[in-house]
Order: C-alpha cells, then structure tokens, then sequence
C-alpha cells in the first residue's frame, strides 16, 4: 500500500514556478499608466467590440466547437487552408497543448535563455525537460540550439521577436534551423508579435509551415488586435499536428464573444494599420529618447523595449521600478527572465511614452536619497 498521505502531483509539476503577470496597479497613485503587459495602447477595433456585444443575447448557447468561421477569416486574411488552423484560449493553450501532445518523461524540449516563460511551464507540466540554449546579445543563437539537438529533443520553442527582449531572428537562419533539425523534432514557431516588425529579411512562419511537416506557428489576438481579455490564440500546423491537437483540446475552449470579435478583428485592416502606425512611430522614439539618457536599450522589432539600468546603488532595475511605480508608470520586472537588471516597457499612448522617459531622465538625475519616501510620488500623475 503508498506510503503518500495525501494526493501528490507526478514529478515535475513542483518543480514549475508559477507565472507571474506583469503588475496592474500601484498603491496611492491616482492614475496608472499599465505599461508592462504588451498591450496595444489603442485598443480593440470598434467592429470588434460591437461583434462581441452583440453576443451578449446568445449566452445560454454552447460556441462552435471547431471554431469553423473564425478559422476561415483567418484563412482568408492569410490565404491559409481552414482545416490546418486551430484556435484556442490564447496562445498560451496551443503551447500547452502541443508540450502535452509532444511531450513526455524522457523527452527534452529546448528554448533560449530569455525566452517566454511559458516554454518551460508546459515543458515541465508535460514531464520533460526543459534544455535552454544560450543567446547572443540577447538574440536567439540558431547554432546554439542545434548544438543541444539530441535523439531526446521532440520540442525546439522559438518566439521570434522574442518576449521580452523584442529581437528577432531572420528568416533564412529559422530554415537553416528546420533543415538542420531530425524529422521527429517539432519546430514551434511563436510570432505573437508578428504584425509589428518592419523587416525585410522577417517571416512568421507560414511559409515553413506550407512546406514541412515538423513546424507549426502560433499567433495571437492580444496584442495588436487589443483582445488580450477575451483570451483568442490560432495555430497554423501540418495536418497530423492539428488533428492530434484537436484529440486533446477541450470541445468548447474558445468563446462565442471571442470568436466574433476575433472575426471582426481580423477583418479589420484599417484598424490594424493605424496600431502598426502607432507602434512605427513611438517605438523608435522609446528607443532614441532613452538612448539619450545613457541607457541601453537593446534593439526591438515588436511593441515593447527592454531597458537595461547600471548597478550602481540607487540606479538599479529595481531603484527605477519603484521610483516609476510612485509616477504610476508600471513597468514589467524581468528577473524571472534572467534579466535582473531590466525594465520592459511596452509602447503606450503619446502622454505614457513621453511622462516615462521624463521620469526616466528625473531618476537618473536626482539624489537617490531623496526619493524615499516621497519623491516620486510627488510627481505622480493626478487624475484627469
């Protein structure tokens, strides 16, 4: 008979630390500027919030198990095969799903040093373990990752642009990644930030995805299309690789309201232009203007940066989140990222990029004596 006096989870589960959001809120300030979530700044498209409202009559009903009309706006808006798209509740459960349908004890799954948290939770929660490959100047290194393929690899995760660090890696080095991989070996491509990079030598994937059996890329409608609330992921896979997801998925884990609003979204072009436009503008701005307070801003090609602050007592990472936070600037710590000594800041509305690099140039200028325990929040914000 077990010796266990109570229900144990199977090995590995412990061993995961719980994600942590980025912080919404900041004690005592009237007005918050949420700037550590990625989110876009101009919210959802207006035809997307009627779609979603106009569900509200339909609540009793079950959704659309397949999700069959929102997977056909997607194929249309990318010129996809329907039946090769799977959605889910963000695409946080399509990671999840494809570690619990790839993953086992023994495996191994690989993701870089900086990479989205995510990837080793569903690695760890599937029974494997996660292999982490180090990064070039906080880039993913394909030559790196390969070094670490072994028979036990089944799962390679790659979020290009990279959360939270925003770099990206070219196209041609993602194929000589796939082409150097053993055919059991899944590629799973993450382009959460797909629609804001501006590169020419940039692909998301779908073109791999067309063309290999051992590649899938996901997508989401949090950040550009603004539905992080609604929780709405896709998936564009090989055949095999979908129907083994849809084996596994729950039969309605994607809601009515969200796959409306998801279809009125993507239909949206207009919309969507206006937030990359937005994005075009201010994120290299963000990276100019804090540049020129003698910061390191490491290179983004997606909505967000990564501040890196000196070591010096009073100056660190953590010296500005609280000095910030009294503004009711709210940044994204890092450290679970192995970045101790960062700040991501998303890209906000005109008035929240400029007050963070005015408070930015305030916390490198003043005696950081003085900001306890007041400085800051002298200067916070006041409601409007």
């Amino acid at each position: 008979m077990s010796a266990l006096k109570r229900p144990e989870p199977r090995p590995g589960v412990l061993a995961i630390d719980a994600y942590v959001p980025g912080k919404s809120s900041a004690p005592g300030v009237d007005r918050i500027f949420k700037l550590s979530s990625n989110e876009t700044p101009l919210g959802p498209s207006r035809k997307a919030i009627d779609a979603y409202m106009a569900e509200a009559k339909r609540l009793h009903e079950y959704p659309d198990g397949a999700s069959t009309e929102l997977r056909e706006a997607i194929g249309r808006a990318f010129g996809l095969d329907p039946a090769r798209i799977i959605c889910g509740a963000g695409s946080d459960e399509l990671l999840n799903l494809l570690a619990h349908a790839f993953i086992g004890p023994g495996d191994e799954a690989i993701h870089t040093t900086h990479g989205f948290l995510v990837y080793h939770i569903a690695t760890l929660g599937s029974g494997g373990t996660p292999v982490v490959a180090p990064e070039t100047n906080y880039t993913a290194d394909i030559d790196a990752i390969l070094a670490r393929v072994n028979a036990k690899t089944k799962v390679i995760f790659l979020a290009n642009p990279n959360n939270p660090t925003g770099t990206y890696v070219p196209f041609d080095e993602v194929k000589r990644l796939q082409r150097s991989l053993p055919p059991h070996t899944l590629l799973v491509l993450d382009a959460a930030y797909a629609e804001y990079v501006r590169r020419n030598d940039y692909e998301s994937g779908i073109e791999l995805v067309a063309t290999c059996e051992n590649v899938v890329m996901c997508r989401t409608f949090s950040k550009i299309h603004g539905l992080a609330a609604l929780r709405l992921g896709w998936l564009y896979g090989p055949s095999h690789v979908v129907a083994a997801l849809n084996r596994i998925r729950g039969p309605f884990n994607v809601s009515q309201p969200a796959i409306a609003a998801g279809i009125a979204a993507i239909g949206d072009a207009a919309h969507v232009e206006i937030s990359r436009a937005h994005n075009d503008k201010w994120l290299p701005w963000l990276i100019s203007e804090i540049g020129k307070l003698g910061l390191e801003v490491t290179p983004s090609a997606a909505n967000f940066v990564l501040i890196h602050f000196p070591t010096a007592p009073g100056r660190t990472a953590q010296d500005a989140d609280a000095f910030l936070t009294k503004r009711g600037l709210i940044l994204r710590a890092t450290g679970a990222y192995k970045l101790p000594n960062a700040l991501r800041m998303s890209v906000g509305t005109e008035e929240a990029n400029r007050l963070t690099v005015a408070a930015l140039r305030d916390f490198l200028e003043h005696d950081p004596e003085k900001w306890e325990p007041g400085f800051g929040k002298d200067h916070a914000p006041t409601k409007k």
